[in-house]
């Protein structure tokens, strides 16, 4: 059975995830179509404002809008701008999670290449169907907006000065400084749960954590516990979604930043590399969620190594739903490599879900088919 190497990654980005609360849906169907609110942030070395517009016309319909402008100097500065609806079930007492509305709305993307003060537009959903959608909760509703700036590779030229420099002659002390032990102690005090102060409730099953290192490292988190969502006053939080095994491995990779052993395979049974396949799925799910963009690259690493029939439909359809361009690009490769992976991969299950739940990869599939055709 044919598989991949680990993935190397070709190209290097920026990425900066934020969550806003949008309240008084209504009133603001009296304003005009100018801009109501907006905030600052720093991505891939540059600065951004990001600016809510709550009713803009735009083919024949009013529309929810959010703009990013770029506010540095610099020119082709080559950034992506999405945004999405966030679902904040049961508002009074419930667990809170992503994506679970009765009428979804897809998450909107567009890129552009920007100077200083050039701006670029996404157009979330309408107004009309926002109104009548699960995501609309007493008159108010939740965007996730997410920038990703494109950070050039430097030349070989650069990259052989910069290897010149490392090593040219230095001054060093007396004593070497040992290296960080900063992700062992904070894993320590995960492990020994003092002084705690807020709990989750995973599926039923307690898992306690300290609200302050996981807002310094979750954007989603700040916002959920410092914020103006619900859970800011309380010391227990729902989650119905997610296993409790998962959400451990997730709390661990946030308080010592490595690897969850979980994902490891090597000297293991079959079914225990099944299981680390599994957590490998998950966890590249739960780190999209809560704006983990490391340990979401571990998990897409992961899964690229480990690209076979069985396992490719699975690994695609979670590509194309959490953004993982380089594992959807090997994905796509492996399916049409030959005639004997296509028919294989048509005949699973795992490929009839992926036609159900991403329908727009098929559209890919055959451009990558006939692409290789004429080669």
């Amino acid at each position: 059975m044919q598989n991949y190497a680990a993935c190397i990654n070709l190209t290097n980005s920026a990425r900066s995830v934020q969550l806003f609360k949008i309240d008084a849906f209504t009133a603001t169907r009296e304003k005009g179509q100018g801009s109501i609110a907006s905030t600052r942030t720093s991505v891939g070395g540059y600065d951004w404002v990001i600016n809510y517009h709550p009713r803009v016309w735009f083919s024949d319909q009013y529309w929810i809008m959010f703009r990013i402008t770029l506010d540095s100097n610099g020119t082709g500065v080559v950034a992506s701008f999405a945004c999405r609806l966030v679902d904040v079930v049961d508002q009074t007492g419930g667990g809170q999670h992503l994506g679970s509305s009765s009428s979804p709305v897809p998450a909107a993307i567009t890129s552009a290449t920007l100077s200083k003060g050039q701006a670029n537009d996404v157009y979330i959903t309408t107004r009309s169907k926002l109104a009548s959608s699960g995501y609309l909760k007493d008159d108010s509703f939740l965007v996730e907006c997410v920038i990703t700036v494109l950070i050039e590779n430097r030349s070989p030229t650069q990259d052989a000065a910069a290897a010149a420099a490392n090593l040219a002659p230095t001054t060093t002390s007396a004593a070497a400084a040992p290296p960080s032990d900063l992700g062992r102690h904070f894993g320590e005090l995960w492990r020994n749960q003092k002084g705690t102060d807020v709990t989750f409730l995973v599926s039923g099953e307690p898992i306690a954590a300290h609200k302050c290192v996981l807002a310094a490292r979750s954007p989603f988190f700040m916002a959920e516990l410092f914020g103006d969502m619900k859970e800011k006053a309380s010391q227990h939080v729902e989650i119905e979604d997610m296993r409790p095994e998962v959400f451990r491995a997730l709390m661990q990779f946030i308080y010592t930043d490595t690897s969850p052993p979980e994902l490891q395979v090597e000297g293991k049974e079959e079914e225990e590399e099944e299981d680390a396949r599994m957590m490998a799925q998950h966890l590249l799910v739960a780190a999209d969620r809560y704006g983990m963009e490391r340990l979401k690259i571990i998990c897409e690493e992961k899964m690229c190594a480990d690209i076979s029939v069985d396992t490719v439909s699975t690994a695609l359809a979670l590509a194309e739903q959490h953004g993982c361009s380089e594992l959807k690009a090997r994905c796509i490769k492996f399916i049409v490599a030959t005639p004997a992976n296509l028919r294989a991969v048509v005949k699973t299950e795992g490929y009839a879900h992926l036609i159900a739940s991403c329908p727009s990869v098929v559209h890919d599939l055959l451009l990558a088919i006939m692409a290789d055709r004429h080669k």
